[in-house]
């Protein structure tokens, strides 16, 4: 009996339990609306927290709009008298922002049937755009080709052939360009690609290969050779000018088999084992380097200076040049003369006479052909090749009527300078090296936009210091010799000068207790040099010099502090709507004072 009433008493505490259970349930269902719906809201902001309003929202659950709205000026948005059992998929879109989507679930629903969504959009005002054309119908528009930057982002273009991308951040991007009928074709941007935000490409579907292994599609966005010379080497036949720090010709666009050696740089015939059975082809380059270049009547003939390694007058090398105008209806690649043979380990000059493709920006090939199939091995060392009006010989410097007695850079250099594309350049090397272990280095400039491979370089009388941790290096001798009219060494580029593009600044530092004395000089088409002045600068000591030049002192700033360099601002708005080339130079103001440096971080034009 004790037992039954032991029994009884478990059963009816059960009871009461569940009886609380059901108690509690009701009451918290109670405190979520008995309609069993709620409210998503919250705030839309930037990076720094500030709101960001005018904000596409739309509400979706189960692939069904639920709402759509705009948050107002304080960045707050509310979406209510929705069910709280669903999950919805909340998209936020704004012009010139990255579209983000976040998803709420009902677990995040509070016991007043809340849901809060605070999110932060970042700002992408970045734009791919471009044309896609139809190498098979002489280059009309080619419309319905998909184009795509990701697996989920494509777009189709219309009539006119035209894409476009927004709301992107300039970062590297690798675009896919698919038609049936039509092979695919891809196009690898980077950062350095997007101008005022904004990358522009070009693209030929269905065109033959021009050069091994590119079409007229791949070389579109050839690499600008924008100068009139490029050296090859290590050997310093004629210090500093043919040192290896001033070799920059293998950061170029070379394509089969290469390397950079003593003598120059070396295009070589395929030879591994399983290229030996390459055909024997003279008109089709098995290795080569290319470029797109603007010729003009001071620059029309092209100069190369060359020796060959694993060749004699029984086996010459076999080289040339070929050019291809993109602009034609059906783009080919035309030789330049006949194929050149050459079998000497002494240099020789041959120049080739590119007048035909005057006032045409067009693809230039140097190159080395296979003459038998087999163990075939032969090399081509290149010194320079140097784009002038007449043929340059040996170590000469390109002929011409100096800016200024001592430069060595002509009225005809400056008006034959392509002007640059890009206007953001850095002094950081992303790999180092030295003498022995550069090409690393140099090659890796191509995806940064590196001062020292987008301007040229000229050392008078000093070869620079390339690969600091705090930048890129221009530098004077120790010497006696005071001169604030002829610098030690310099950079130039060409720049197309106009509004929103016409302030420069220089992000700098130097060393040591003494002063760098450095001078911007702009020089005009018409060969008028003008020496500018830093509107402001942030260096810890600087005041203007001799003959226009400025000196300073500033021992901060390095690849992890970018924010201690001294800025420079000049102001370019006199020259624009004008074509200038821009000069960088540093020079000997006081006598025997070491090695002064100017140590680049960055240059920029805005």
């Amino acid at each position: 009996m004790k037992h039954l009433k032991n029994i009884q008493g478990l059963l009816f505490a059960a009871l009461l339990a569940a009886l609380f259970l059901t108690i509690q349930s009701c009451n918290k269902k109670d405190d979520l609306d008995d309609s069993g719906l709620g409210t998503i809201s919250g705030m839309v902001s930037d990076a720094s927290g500030n709101p960001v309003s005018g904000v596409s929202i739309k509400v979706s659950a189960l692939n069904n709009d639920v709402a759509a709205l705009t948050n107002g000026d304080d960045g707050k948005f509310m979406v209510d008298k929705i069910e709280i059992n669903n999950t919805y998929s909340i998209t936020f879109s704004k012009t010139g922002w990255l579209t983000i989507s976040i998803t709420i679930t009902p677990e995040k629903f509070d016991k007043n049937g809340v849901a809060t969504a605070n999110v932060t959009m970042v700002n992408a005002s970045a734009k791919i755009t471009g044309t896609v054309t139809d190498a098979k119908n002489s280059g009309a528009p080619l419309a319905g080709v998909n184009v795509s930057i990701s697996a989920t982002e494509s777009v189709t273009t219309g009539n006119d052939g035209v894409f476009l991308f927004e709301n992107l951040i300039a970062e590297n991007y690798t675009l896919t360009f698919s038609k049936e009928n039509y092979a695919t074709v891809t196009k690898a941007l980077t950062v350095a690609d997007f101008v005022d935000g904004v990358a522009t490409i070009a693209i030929q579907m269905g065109s033959d290969e021009l050069l091994r292994g590119l079409t007229a599609s791949d070389l579109a966005g050839a690499d600008k050779w924008y100068y009139n010379e490029y050296r090859g080497g290590r050997n310093a036949d004629a210090y500093p000018r043919w040192d290896w720090a001033c070799d920059y010709m293998c950061a170029l666009d070379f394509r089969g088999a290469w390397e950079e050696q003593n003598e120059g740089t070396i295009l070589q015939i395929r030879n591994s084992e399983g290229e030996q059975n390459n055909p024997a082809d003279l008109d089709v380059f098995d290795s080569y380097v290319f470029g797109s270049k603007l010729i003009t009547t001071d620059n029309k003939i092209l100069s190369l200076r060359v020796r060959t390694h694993d060749a004699d007058e029984t086996a010459p090398v076999y080289f040339g040049v070929q050019v291809i105008d993109l602009s034609a209806a059906q783009p080919v690649a035309e030789k330049i003369g006949e194929t050149n043979t050459y079998s000497s380990g002494d240099y020789a000059d041959f120049d080739f006479d590119l007048g035909n493709f005057m006032g045409k920006e067009v693809i230039i090939a140097v190159g080395i052909y296979r003459k038998k199939t087999g163990n075939y091995f032969k090399q081509l060392v290149i010194r320079a090749f140097r784009f002038a009006a007449q043929k340059v010989e040996g170590e000469d410097w390109l002929p011409g009527t100096e800016v200024a007695n001592g430069w060595k850079l002509t009225r005809e250099t400056v008006k034959s300078t392509m002007p640059q594309t890009k206007s953001s350049f850095t002094g950081i090397s992303p790999v180092s090296g030295n003498r022995d272990n550069y090409v690393d280095g140099y090659r890796s400039w191509r995806d940064v936009a590196h001062v020292a491979a987008e301007w040229a370089f000229v050392p008078l009388k000093k070869d620079p210091e390339v690969f600091p941790s705090e930048g890129y290096i221009i530098k004077t001798r120790n010497t006696p010799e005071v001169n604030t009219l002829v610098p030690e060494a310099y950079l130039y580029a060409k720049f197309a000068i106009a509004p929103g593009k016409n302030k420069l600044t220089l992000n700098t530092r130097n060393f040591g207790d003494n002063y760098t004395y450095f001078r911007l000089t702009a020089i005009d088409n018409n060969g008028t040099v003008t020496h500018i002045q830093p509107q402001s600068n942030t260096a810890q000591e600087a005041s203007a010099a001799d003959d226009g030049c400025w000196k300073f002192k500033h021992g901060d700033g390095s690849a992890g502090n970018p924010e201690g360099y001294a800025s420079f601002v000049y102001d370019l708005s006199q020259f624009n709507s004008t074509m200038v080339v821009l000069v960088l130079g540093v020079y000997n103001g006081a006598a025997d004072t070491g090695e002064n440096k100017l140590a680049i971080h960055s240059i920029n034009l805005d």
